[in-house]
């Protein structure tokens, strides 16, 4: 099951919605990578495995459960998420990309990629509304905890997250 949708950052029309930067947008997916427990429900902890420039290995802890993800990141851009697959979880990606079509506008896209069956009826096509519902009820979560992020930083609005 393939999946992507978009998440507007700044409305310009909209005086009631903080601006946000890009910087200040990057620093927000650079810290859920980082520290995913403040962002992923259900999450007990996060073990990072090994680190280089631009690519990190994690094990996410569940429960008894565990995943194994490698997030890559490509500055100022996106953030990958590529899980790896189990007898017990399915693999696939999740790919976070900021968008700036024009000065003042941002947008934050996030593309699914999983080992999920395309739905070929309709119990199928349920499962598959649902969890394309819980993705997007996710990444709303995701923004709105950046929100929260920045507005609590000290200082200058422009200031980074760590």
């Amino acid at each position: 099951m393939n999946f992507e949708h978009l998440i507007q950052i700044n409305d310009p029309q909209n005086p009631l919605v903080l601006p946000m930067t890009r910087d200040q947008l990057w620093e927000g997916l650079v810290l859920r990578a980082e520290q995913p427990q403040l962002f992923v429900i259900g999450l007990d902890g996060c073990t990072i495995l090994a680190q280089e420039a631009n690519t990190m290995e994690r094990e996410l802890h569940y429960g008894q459960a565990t995943v194994r993800d490698r997030v890559t990141f490509t500055l100022n851009e996106s953030v990958r998420y590529d899980i790896l697959p189990t007898a017990e979880h399915v693999g696939g990606s999740l790919t976070m990309t900021i968008e700036e079509p024009e000065e003042a506008q941002l947008f934050l896209r996030f593309e699914y990629r999983t080992t999920l069956p395309a739905a070929e009826n309709e119990d199928d096509r349920q499962t598959s509304e649902i969890v394309k519902s819980a993705y997007r009820e996710s990444d709303i979560d995701t923004v709105r905890l950046i929100r929260q992020y920045v507005q609590g930083m000290p200082g200058e609005q422009d200031a980074p997250l760590h």
